[in-house]
């Protein structure tokens, strides 16, 4: 109750918060990502525009739209936030920048980041439910596509030059951007440039409570170990691109580089058994047989006093080409051809460090001292080419979309837990937009082939050798395995007019979802998450069967939205935790191998995962109500919402990580430069949670702005912010994270913005 009334007090002194309000969806806005109508209208997309994503501060994407209705974020620290729509996460949700999916590696690791950049960022366009699969194959769950201006599809009418200052105190960290742009000699040139960098971030006081593992029953008994800042949450970026276009009546043709370079610490992380002189003789992990979190028995986690001194970190580096065009045909039958190529070249380093050695080091082909831990490198090489031919018609547009993609991905090193795999995805499909009896009718099929094509390792006993050591009584062979199908998907948005205010919307899918390169061929200890994971090239195809009704209402100071959603999902993979009495139950059948010479079975300690299949049916709704009045000369606008989403399989047994209740109260007020804001963020506590799974308690955050902006003269523009986010220092964890006991998010953090437009 006192932090509501605090901000109460805050908004009464400020004016208010966000003009983030998803008002402004039911605009006239282009949605660059569609295969249909690019007009958003009524339908179900939130636009994120320029001078929102300008004003907030350097975070993740996940971390970015975490506010609105219906989107959350599961989080490995500052600099890794991978969204959840819907309570879909993975690659159900897909991220695209520019109309094409994002090629890294955060698909085989929550600790790894999503390779994308917001600097310079025309708009964010984030599509729920069922119409998602007018947009991207296998998004089930959702759709988020970046959009910047990197490669001009129209003229660029005079150059624009942007700078940017920031600066945090949760972690000392400060950054600076630049986006120039303008035409010379008939080419539109633009050129974006950001750097950014942190130090460990501070915590609240008590919000460590473990190792994180979710299986933990005793977690009230730990404390934060005094820790006022969190070990290896530390990040940095560097990223530039450029771009060069020519337009002209033929259409446009124009090509982009993209550099994106991170280096960040891994703020969770289980050293394997024999690590830093633990040899076999040594007991790593409590004998006594009480599992009851699986954290209390990796003594490598119990105090910081071993390895207090090593840095666990990661570095990443990419490298995206990009070709596209559109050209006017100006047939009866087809309007235009639209190509667009990416070839993404990513690669990530995982390694450990002692302390004091320099950040160029970090990532290289030194084990500083640890033989046993030699970096691992996660590496993405894909090749992605989509034709569009938009067709004639006078009743609407409809489009043939062929998109090909091949891709490779390989981890190498010591800590690495599947084979390489290829894969080629092959996509066919007929996308259209018409009205009919009243309605505006969006609708598409697509046909999609994927091929993975990995391999896995079995073990075979050698019973005729008898004095062999430790893991060399078995051989391992590696044998090759093939998932290849393919699968129709098909998707209606219907949306009719109720009256000038009041819209209505319903939406009907089935979309196919193929096993990901991980759930197939992972098998080996995932020491970023304290699991021993095994995925099964048994995995069948999803089926997604999404219904989804909205009503939007829009009139002078009124605003609302309401959508129901349903979500059956035949075959839903996720990964589950092995329960405390099985992790008993296998390590006394290892104790039994140990007996006769055969270690094998052995998971160095950790609870296995595996990755399985039920049917899961996902039911929620979204809730959202605002007003703008006129108050004190200037526009006041006030905004309250509400999500919750219930997830269950078909046993009745809740499916795991799924995001709590959420209500969001905010105050926006603007008057002549100056702007302010004021939001209130409630998560209600999650106790639906799986066998094993740990509950998570309620949260509030409280997060403020205050802008003023200065005409230097004649567009030019000096923009100065100040910002708080979590501004009463509360415990958060985001309960879909894999590492929520140990990870927290961050407390209390002020910082200022500078911008200067030119």
């Amino acid at each position: 109750m006192k932090r509501v009334l605090l901000a109460t007090a805050v908004a009464s002194a400020i004016y208010s918060p966000i003009a983030l309000s998803q008002h402004s969806e039911l605009e006239e806005v282009i949605i660059r990502a569609s295969f249909i109508d690019p007009s958003a209208g009524a339908k179900p997309v939130h636009i994120v525009d320029a001078e929102t994503l300008d004003a907030e501060p350097t975070q993740s994407i996940g971390e970015l739209l975490d506010n609105l209705s219906g989107v959350s974020s599961t989080d490995f620290g500052v600099g890794v936030g991978h969204p959840v729509i819907r309570g879909m996460s993975g690659t159900r949700v897909k991220v695209l920048q520019n109309n094409m999916v994002i090629r890294d590696v955060a698909g085989l690791g929550p600790d790894h980041p999503i390779d994308i950049d917001l600097n310079g960022v025309a708009q964010v366009e984030v599509v729920r439910g069922a119409s998602a699969m007018l947009y991207a194959n296998g998004a089930s769950g959702g759709v988020i596509n970046v959009v910047d201006n990197t490669i001009a599809t129209t003229d660029f009418t005079e150059q624009s030059l942007d700078l940017g200052y920031e600066t945090h105190s949760v972690n000392d960290g400060s950054g600076f951007s630049g986006n120039w742009s303008g035409n010379v000699g008939g080419l539109n040139i633009s050129g974006a440039y950001k750097q950014f960098e942190s130090d460990n971030y501070e915590i609240p006081e008590g919000a460590v409570l473990d190792d994180g593992h979710d299986d933990h029953d005793d977690h009230d008994d730990h404390d934060d170990h005094g820790m006022d800042t969190l070990n290896n949450s530390d990040f940095e970026s560097e990223v530039y691109r450029f771009g060069v276009s020519k337009t002209g009546d033929w259409g446009f043709l124009g090509a982009s580089f993209q550099r994106a370079e991170n280096l960040y610490g891994i703020p969770f992380h289980v050293e394997p058994e024999g690590a830093h002189g633990h040899g076999d003789d040594e007991d790593d992990h409590d004998d006594e047989g009480d599992h009851d979190d699986h954290g209390d028995d990796h003594d490598d986690h119990d105090d910081d006093d071993e390895h207090g001194e090593e840095r666990i970190f990661a570095k990443t580096e990419s490298n995206t080409i990009a070709l596209q065009g559109e050209f006017v045909v100006g047939t009866a039958l087809l309007n235009s051809i639209g190509i667009n190529v990416r070839d993404s070249d990513y690669e990530l380093i995982e390694g450990h460090a002692e302390e004091g050695h320099d950040d160029e080091d970090e990532g290289g082909d030194h084990d500083h001292g640890h033989g046993e831990h030699e970096p691992t490198t996660f590496s993405n090489q894909a090749t992605e080419v989509q034709v569009v031919f938009n067709l004639g018609g006078d009743n609407g547009s409809s489009k043939v979309v062929f998109n090909r993609v091949e891709e490779d991905q390989s981890i190498l090193g010591s800590e690495a837990f599947m084979q390489p795999v290829s894969s080629t995805e092959t996509m066919i499909g007929y996308f259209a937009s018409t009205e009919l009896a009243g309605f505006d009718i969006d609708w598409g099929a697509r046909w999609d082939s994927v091929k993975r094509r990995g391999s896995i390792v079995e073990h075979h006993d050698e019973e005729e050798h008898d004095d062999h050591d430790d893991h060399d009584d078995h051989e391992l062979e590696t044998m090759g395995v093939v998932f290849d199908d393919s699968a129709l998907s098909a998707s209606v948005l219907l949306s009719r007019d109720l009256s000038e205010a009041l819209t209505l919307s319903f939406g009907a899918s089935s979309v196919s979802k193929s096993p990901s390169s991980i759930e197939l061929f992972m098998d080996g200890a995932h020491l970023a998450v304290g699991r021993y994971e095994e995925g099964s090239v048994d995995l069948e195809t999803e089926r997604s069967n999404n219904l989804d009704i909205a009503l939007n209402y829009d009139s002078d100071d009124w605003y609302a939205r309401a959508a129901l959603y349903r979500n059956s999902v035949k075959n839903y993979i996720y990964l589950r935790d092995e329960l405390e009495e099985e992790h008993d139950d296998h390590d006394e059948e290892v104790d039994h191998h140990d007996d006769d010479g055969d270690h094998y079975g052995d998971h160095g300690g950790l609870p296995l995962a595996e990755y399985r299949q039920a049917d899961a049916t996902f039911t929620g709704y979204e809730l959202e109500l605002g007003r703008t009045l006129a108050v004190a000369g200037g526009v006041l606008e006030a905004k309250v919402q509400r999500d919750q989403i219930w997830a269950e399989f078909s046993g009745g047994e809740n499916v795991p990580r799924i995001v709590p209740a959420r209500n969001v109260f905010a105050l926006a007020f603007a008057k002549g430069q100056v702007r302010s804001s004021v939001e209130l963020i409630n998560v209600e506590s999650q106790n639906d949670v799986s066998m094993g799974e740990l509950p998570t308690d309620s949260f509030t955050l409280l997060n403020a702005r205050l802008s003023y902006g200065i005409d230097l003269s004649n567009d030019r523009r000096l923009t100065l912010s100040a910002f708080g986010k979590n501004l009463t220092d509360d415990v958060a964890r985001n309960h879909s994270s894999f590492v929520k006991q140990a990870v927290p998010l961050p407390g209390r953090n002020i910082g200022v913005t500078v911008r200067l437009s030119l």
